[in-house]
């Protein structure tokens, strides 16, 4: 793991993760050498600062995209809007809920990712799925080279990830060169479902999967018998929710088990583990619509898989970072070994031997990445060979 800060694990979490969405170490340096004294400072001083910095490389990349378009050079300007949206999300998603200016700075965000894919050509669809009168917003990625409809992953969100981010990191991308699409949601509780339209997370997230399903049912270019799940992190308990309570879903994959939410609450009530954003308790209050801390503990209670991971029967793969100091490896097995029923099941421990050893693999995805695409492929009837 890199560690910029030696004492703010947040921080190096946030600056890890945009090193795998395409950071460049020169503006990272340019970034982070300011802050060496807000890292130690409390969390709203310090994510201030954190979004200062930031904030103002991105408007600076911004402004270069800007002369990059005036003269024709599109190409080059998307990259930098796309590395600017990076930049922007990084320090949106340190900031506590009701932070002045972070919804503005959230749409700004947007605005410049779609800027970005637009003018670099990216094989990257915005689209948006029909839900209890708003909508679930999601990036369409198609396969390449497949005749006829192709198989499609659906990449879930963590607490705190959003859907721009997963596309950025790569996974649609390699799935993409295996024959296989993806559309990477950001269900409710994450993203654009939370921050504009106010959809907050339930532990039955079955209730949203299905309208997912049946929208992929209606593009011609997906085979309906070829859909599975993948999830991320938190995703670790939403993904093995909807493979099984949904059977349309072919297959499943958790980047990072999570198997018992309830209980990593509880501990880290007693201090226990790293919490993934600052402002913790009041983000998990946000996410998950309750109105304080008991509230939320209470909501906490049904977020498990025991009794939920045996209902599944289809493949299903689970993947976890020895090394993870956020969620106890202890919940990979836990899940693996209730996937009794699974008819292809397997468990996959990064080590330091192929790097994604820390959560969900921030630390190094490509090799963890490729693996789970590989995977997906493989299950899917994908390719992974030219």
């Amino acid at each position: 793991m890199f560690r910029y800060f030696p004492t703010n694990y947040v921080w190096n979490l946030s600056v890890d993760l945009a090193i795998e969405m395409g950071a460049r170490i020169g503006e990272i340096e340019a970034m982070c050498a300011p802050l060496q004294e807000a890292a130690r400072q409390p969390d709203a001083e310090g994510t201030a600062a954190f979004r200062a910095t930031w904030a103002d490389m991105a408007e600076k990349l911004c402004s270069l995209a800007a002369e990059d378009e005036m003269r024709g050079r599109l190409l080059s300007a998307g990259e930098k809007y796309k590395r600017a949206a990076s930049y922007l999300l990084t320090c949106e998603r340190l900031q506590g809920h009701g932070a002045p200016g972070r919804l503005e700075l959230y749409k700004r965000f947007l605005e410049v990712f779609q800027r970005g894919i637009a003018l670099a050509g990216e094989n990257c669809e915005r689209v948006e799925i029909a839900y209890e009168g708003r909508v679930i917003s999601g990036l369409y990625t198609r396969a390449r080279n497949v005749q006829g409809p192709a198989p499609v992953l659906v990449q879930l969100n963590g607490l705190d990830s959003t859907k721009e981010m997963k596309y950025l990191v790569g996974l649609p991308g390699w799935l993409a060169e295996r024959g296989v699409a993806s559309l990477v949601i950001d269900q409710p509780g994450t993203g654009e479902a939370l921050r504009l339209h106010g959809l907050t997370a339930r532990f039955d997230a079955e209730h949203w999967a299905r309208h997912v399903v049946d929208w992929l049912e209606q593009r011609e270019e997906v085979d309906p018998a070829r859909i599975g799940c993948e999830g991320v992190s938190l995703g670790g308990y939403y993904c093995p929710r909807v493979v099984a309570m949904e059977p349309r879903f072919a297959c499943g994959v958790v980047w990072g088990a999570n198997h018992d939410w309830r209980e990593v609450q509880k501990r880290r009530l007693e201090k226990e583990g790293d919490f993934p954003v600052p402002h913790y308790w009041q983000h998990v209050c946000w996410v998950w619509g309750a109105k304080d801390i008991d509230d939320f503990m209470r909501i906490a209670e049904d977020v498990h898989l025991d009794g939920v991971v045996e209902k599944i029967r289809v493949p299903f793969l689970v993947t976890h970072g020895e090394k993870d100091s956020q969620i106890p490896l202890k919940w990979a097995h836990r899940t693996y070994e209730q996937l009794v029923n699974s008819p292809k099941r397997e468990l996959k421990v990064f080590t330091d031997r192929e790097g994604g050893v820390q959560h969900a693999s921030f630390d190094n995805s490509i090799n963890a990445g490729h693996y789970i695409a590989d995977w997906v492929a493989e299950t899917l009837g994908g390719r992974t060979k030219r």
